[in-house]
């Protein structure tokens, strides 16, 4: 049976697709057979990032309402072998995502993957109720901004409270807390929270710290998700995180600001 991680967040425009999109891939790289679901019904952003929109054909609904099967619907990654994407519709209400149905793909879906990422919408809405219902594991995203960690925080209630492992009584969902758009210059400065606050606050696993970076914006707008960008800091940095969730030690980077040199120090000082 494949394991089920969810990517979820109490707060919209944390990078949580981009997280999708960047751990689904370095799985795929690892040679784990993987897809990525869109549970966000109505908007739909997965395809932008993979760069598939033009293929989408049949999306995660029809296959819900058997109106196409799974086969018809996934969409090979064009850069990856293992990877594949089941898009969400843009047409239909989020109450479109039944719980017996979800069940359902998830359970046939296992039968040919490793892993499913499951790409939540933001809040405690259906779609990210759905979303997070059948985690094995949940990566909650935020940023290092007081508002953000604390939508996260009630994120972690709904996980601990509303899962199908917590009904069933089962072991707890696995978290892990993935920060992103860290600045270690601003953290030094007071302009926003540092890792260690954000830990205190949470309580939960650290599985990676992705620096703000343009690398991915560029990589976003290019459909190609910056994990491929490994030149880039946001590239290495959601490498490290794959390596991380499975089970790999590797040391956390990105989470201090680099040292300036004598010179750049000394011509800082007479500007």
């Amino acid at each position: 049976m494949a394991r089920i991680i969810t990517v979820t967040s109490g707060k919209g425009g944390v990078g949580k697709t981009t997280t999708s999109a960047s751990i689904a891939t370095g799985l795929a790289l690892r040679g784990h057979k993987t897809a990525v679901i869109d549970f966000d019904v109505g908007l739909r952003n997965l395809d932008l990032i993979m760069n598939c929109e033009r293929r989408v054909v049949y999306d995660f609904v029809n296959v819900i309402n058997q109106e196409a099967n799974l086969t018809q619907a996934l969409i090979k990654d064009k850069h990856c072998d293992n990877l594949w994407i089941l898009p969400a519709s843009q047409t239909r209400d989020k109450d479109a995502l039944t719980k017996e149905g979800v069940e359902r793909v998830l359970n046939e879906l296992s039968e040919r993957v490793d892993y499913i990422i499951c790409d939540s919408p933001a809040g405690i809405e259906h779609g990210a109720f759905m979303a997070m219902y059948f985690a094995d594991e949940a990566i909650v995203v935020t940023n290092p901004e007081v508002s953000s960690v604390r939508d996260s925080d009630r994120i972690l209630g709904i996980l601990q409270s509303k899962s199908r492992r917590s009904e069933l009584e089962q072991e707890p969902i696995k978290e892990h807390l993935l920060l992103t758009r860290y600045n270690p210059e601003r953290v030094a400065k007071g302009e926003m929270l540092g890792v260690q606050d954000v830990q205190e606050i949470l309580s939960i696993e650290l599985l990676g710290v992705i620096p703000e970076s343009k690398a991915v914006l560029t990589a976003s707008n290019q459909g190609i998700p910056v994990i491929h960008d490994d030149k880039s800091d946001a590239g290495q940095a959601y490498a490290d995180a794959v390596a991380r969730l499975l089970g790999e030690t590797v040391e956390q980077r990105f989470i201090e600001a680099p040292k300036k040199g004598f010179l750049k120090r000394m011509f800082r000082g007479n500007t």
